[in-house]
């Protein structure tokens, strides 16, 4: 049976030899990286990217006036009319950026 050991990020100082090698690394130029493994991100990539399914945004609890037509055609598409029109605004807003 094996034992999990968990540290903090403050009980992982680095050593001297660590630092040293780092700040010879923060000298190198950038035209000395080899990114041969690394696949560049196309505007394919990121037309199919989505957000990360474990993000949760902080919600906040308005009041908001829509016209009844627009509230009524949300509700008729059934439970979860309200995040459907968050999500509705979200794409939206995205959009803007």
């Amino acid at each position: 049976m094996s034992k999990i050991v968990r540290k903090t990020l403050t009980e992982c100082k680095p050593t001297a030899r660590r630092k040293r090698e780092l700040a010879k690394l923060a000298t190198r130029p950038d035209r000395e990286i080899d990114l041969s493994d690394i696949p560049e991100l196309t505007d394919k990539f990121w037309r199919n990217a989505m957000r990360n399914p474990f993000y949760r945004p902080i919600k906040k609890q308005v009041t908001l006036r829509l016209d009844a037509d627009v509230l009524a055609w949300l509700r008729k598409q059934g439970k979860g009319y309200q995040t459907r029109a968050n999500s509705l605004l979200r794409e939206i807003m995205v959009k803007k950026r």
